[in-house]
């Protein structure tokens, strides 16, 4: 299995819809992913390493896969209609990582 994370940076500019991410973006994304998606997880950052230091990323969705074929079979087709939802809920850029879940 793999999980692929999409991690949002935060900073003192950052603008983030959670509820639009929440209700439209990641439902959209689930059903275009169909069957091949395996699990979906939505975190919002509340802070960071030491008392009152911002969260180093706004938000982090976690998608899970079974293999790394699965994810790009699946979500290559979308990619270019989930690039074009990302004005509508943030003003920064997200990083991908794709992870082998080892436990």
């Amino acid at each position: 299995m793999i999980k692929v994370s999409v991690m949002y940076p935060n900073g003192p500019k950052t603008k983030f819809d959670s509820e639009y991410y929440k209700n439209s973006h990641l439902p959209m994304i689930a059903e275009a992913l169909g069957e091949d998606l395996k699990a979906m997880e939505f975190n919002i950052g509340i802070g960071g390493r030491t008392p009152g230091a911002l969260a180093p990323y706004i938000a982090i969705a976690h998608l899970t896969f079974e293999s790394v074929a699965s994810f790009q079979s699946s979500f290559g087709p979308h990619a270019e209609k989930f690039a074009a939802d990302v004005p509508n809920y943030t003003n920064v850029e997200g990083e991908l990582q794709i992870s082998e879940i080892v436990s």
